[in-house]
């Protein structure tokens, strides 16, 4: 299950946020007196009680003005508005209630979603100051004091947003369940796999691209195994993006990446690569998620003995940047190869779940080191202490050395080679987190 989803939304310069900055614990959004300066969404973890969620900053609303950038930061916040279980309303003490904040308020009443109001900047220590109550006046309920720059009032904040959250929403999910996004270019087959692998009518399809616009979850048994298959909007570049329901969608979907075990991409094999495949691929490769290359409509291309072979060595060479992806060729209309593809999404979730032990580990590293020597510069060579796992789904590993700005990343990519050649880890990215510690003679 995909974790909640909180906005932050209120008109501009109310302190957004420095708000969000404090709730996800780290400064993601840039946070200056000038209005405007926050403008697309922006998403950060965030936990409270031992609980999770999604936290998203919004830019300010204005609900009447005619600048283009105001305009589009308003859609922003609109989209965030939609993808959210609850909304904290975010004004501003010291400026009162406004005519902006009645008409922002009774645009988010009309979303029907629980919202919690925030009045920001109460930065006094002390009994509330008389204006505090003006803010009952917009009818939202209890408003809640905080200081986004202090911290003051955001544990009761968190306490009332969690009220509108149900427990369910926090459920572990069933381990034995391997969650697959299927992802893709508009009408690259994705919800005819989804309708192949369950044996029935379960989505729309349609050679009209965008006709899947949220994210749709299947679950299928298979040989014992249980997939929860996703199907997703198409991606579509940037600037082809007009319509609003399309980016809610598109957004839908990269959140379906980010709770997927594995994403099988998909591949138009009558159009072959694109620059918009790779960017779609990226999505996986930043998450770290394990990642299938589907090539689909296969039955629709002509073909000779050499056909798959010189395709299979052309997509090698588009799909550089994540080689360690199996490729599969399939038809979703005919179901050719869709039995494979379940031993393969099985296969790569099991390699990204891998542990390897420290022992193994560094004896692959004595071999590698002693084989191409670490690299030195200025007299001072690389010098790798011990290697060990902190963590799956991506494979991550945790090198010591005696200095960090030494492990250059051709190394790192070879010493990764080396892992991969003796444990196979086929299917998943690997990732390396370099630790600086002194040289044990100093």
């Amino acid at each position: 299950m995909a974790k909640p989803v909180v906005a932050v939304v209120g008109r501009p310069n109310v302190g957004k946020s420095t708000l969000f900055n404090k709730l996800v614990g780290q400064r993601i959004s840039i946070v200056d007196d000038t209005p405007g300066v926050t403008r697309d969404r922006i998403f950060g973890n965030a936990e409270w009680c031992g609980k999770d969620f999604l936290l998203i900053d919004t830019g300010g609303i204005e609900p009447k003005t005619d600048d283009i950038i105001l305009k589009k930061m308003k859609a922003q916040a609109e989209l965030a508005i939609d993808t959210a279980e609850v909304i904290i309303f975010v004004t501003d003490l010291k400026s009162g209630v406004t005519a902006s904040d009645r008409e922002v308020a009774a645009m988010l009443q009309k979303s029907g979603k629980p919202i919690v109001l925030c009045v920001n900047k109460c930065d006094r220590p002390g009994g509330l100051p008389m204006e505090f109550y003006e803010f009952y006046n917009l009818g939202l309920g209890d408003p809640i004091a905080v200081s986004g720059v202090h911290g003051h009032g955001t544990g009761d904040l968190l306490e009332e947003v969690f009220k509108h959250i149900p427990e369910s929403a926090f459920e572990e999910e069933d381990e034995d369940i391997i969650n697959v996004a299927v992802i893709g270019k508009p009408n690259a087959g994705k919800s005819s796999l989804i309708n192949a692998v369950t044996g029935e009518e379960r989505v729309i399809v349609s050679d009209v691209a965008g006709t899947t616009r949220d994210a749709i979850d299947t679950l299928v048994t298979v040989g014992g195994q249980k997939f929860n298959f996703t199907d997703t909007a198409g991606i579509r570049r940037k600037s082809k993006i007009d319509d609003q329901i399309e980016k809610y969608s598109v957004m839908r979907a990269k959140m379906a990446v980010e709770r997927a075990d594995v994403c099988v991409i998909m591949i138009d094999a009558t159009e072959g690569f694109t620059e918009q495949d790779s960017k779609v691929a990226g999505l996986s490769v930043e998450a770290g998620k394990a990642a299938i290359i589907a090539v689909n409509k296969w039955d629709l291309v002509e073909k000779d003995g050499k056909t798959m072979d010189t395709m299979r060595k052309q997509l090698m060479q588009d799909f550089s940047f994540m080689p360690y992806a199996p490729i599969i060729f399939i038809s979703a209309k005919t179901g050719q190869r869709t039995d494979r593809l379940f031993e393969l999404i099985k296969f790569v979730h099991t390699q990204s779940t891998m542990r390897i032990s420290t022992g193994m580990l560094n004896d692959v590293l004595a071999e590698a080191t002693a084989r191409v020597q670490p690299p030195s510069d200025k007299g001072k060579r690389l010098k790798i202490f011990y290697m060990t796992q902190a963590s799956t789904k991506p494979p991550t590993f945790v090198c010591f050395c005696n200095r960090e700005e030494l492990f250059h990343f051709s190394y790192q990519r070879y010493l990764e080679n080396q892992i991969r050649s003796t444990f196979g880890l086929e299917g998943t990215p690997v990732r390396f987190i370099i630790r600086e510690r002194g040289d044990r003679k100093a």
